[in-house]
């Protein structure tokens, strides 16, 4: 354990890790949740203007 002040609050605290405390990381999460959403994804369709290889095309 380390003895610092956290960075955020300033508090003296005692932790594994240098960095916010938990008093502090508790806030950030309650203040920046996110929610999952479902993203459409649209099939990949090739260009027209790209030309198929030329050894390909040999018969």
């Amino acid at each position: 354990m380390n003895d610092f002040d956290c960075p955020r609050c300033g508090a003296s605290v005692s932790e594994v890790f240098y960095g916010p405390c938990v008093v502090c990381v508790d806030a950030l999460r309650a203040a920046f949740v996110g929610e999952a959403r479902e993203v459409e994804v649209v099939a990949y369709e090739p260009k027209m203007n790209v030309t198929p290889n030329a050894v390909a095309l040999k018969d």
